[in-house]
């Protein structure tokens, strides 16, 4: 039996690459963990671990078959793993938006991947008593939002991300976000919408499908979606006004707040949702 791995002094000494072990080894009890039911070994351990090496570079020579076993896990069976999956699919293709190191072919097939089973997952719960933090809606935000930053992405598929967002947010389902999941969404689309490439209608032409989506509305209890989908666009002026800050790995902590384009048009035309719900808005 080779040498075991002890996960919680790599990370203790600031995730330290073990020495004794081949990187793909490591990789490959990583990728392992990072589909447990056990929420310990999934997101204590084996999702730190493996966002902060892909964060940092370390697992440069190895991105290309990690983000292809990431896109083919939000296949896999089972919630939690098709979760953790998608946010290490995130880190690869923030890590390749730094040095560009992968095949232009990379990204644009995961993002396919990834949309696919986005606007697919049925399962949507927050948290589970037993699995522990699952956050499909929030998780998913977070790859948008890494999507975002990719510089293999023109406006096409930027323009594609805001339709896969409203996709995902006036899907009917019965979860009512109970977990942050709305401000994630909302950081995700705001992080689609510094995007120098888009104009001002790429900028606010989503918003035609939800305020369509929103007026139809009958009377009675306010649907999940609805509550989730205006609460999202709430969190989103925010984010228009103020602009966005995204982590830096190299620093460890948040960068400068970088400003929408189209900060105006996208805050009026958000205004003119909301108040189709929100009685007394300005």
């Amino acid at each position: 039996m080779g040498p075991v791995t002890d996960w919680t002094s790599v990370i203790s000494t600031d995730f330290a690459v073990p020495d004794d072990r081949p990187l793909p080894d490591l990789v490959d009890d990583l990728c392992a963990m990072l589909a447990a039911g056990d929420p310990g070994v999934r997101d204590d351990t084996a999702y730190p671990v493996l966002a902060m090496w892909t964060g940092r570079g370390v697992l440069d020579g190895h991105l290309e078959q990690l983000g292809d076993r990431m896109a083919d896990r939000l296949r896999h069976d089972e919630i939690q793993a098709r979760t953790f999956a998608t946010m290490i699919l995130g880190w690869v293709v923030l890590r390749d938006a730094r040095t560009g190191g992968l095949p232009a072919a990379c990204v644009p097939r995961w993002r396919d991947a990834f949309a696919t089973w986005w606007a697919g997952e049925k399962d949507l719960r927050g948290y589970d008593d037993r699995l522990g933090w699952l956050h499909a809606a929030a998780h998913g935000a977070d790859t948008v939002r890494a999507f975002a930053r990719s510089p293999r992405l023109g406006a096409v598929e930027l323009t594609g991300l805001l339709d896969l967002t409203v996709d995902r947010l006036c899907a009917a389902a019965g979860y009512l976000y109970a977990h942050g999941e709305d401000d994630r969404i909302a950081y995700a689309l705001a992080s689609v919408l510094t995007r120098a490439e888009l104009t001002a209608d790429d900028a606010t032409a989503w918003l035609g499908r939800v305020g369509a989506a929103i007026e139809v509305g009958e009377p009675g209890p306010v649907p999940a979606w609805a509550s989730n989908t205006l609460r999202t666009l709430g969190a989103l002026y925010v984010f228009a006004d103020r602009g966005v800050c995204w982590f830096e790995p190299e620093t460890g902590s948040l960068g400068p707040p970088v400003r929408l384009p189209h900060a105006m048009p996208v805050k009026e035309r958000l205004a003119e949702v909301l108040r189709l719900a929100w009685r007394g808005l300005g």
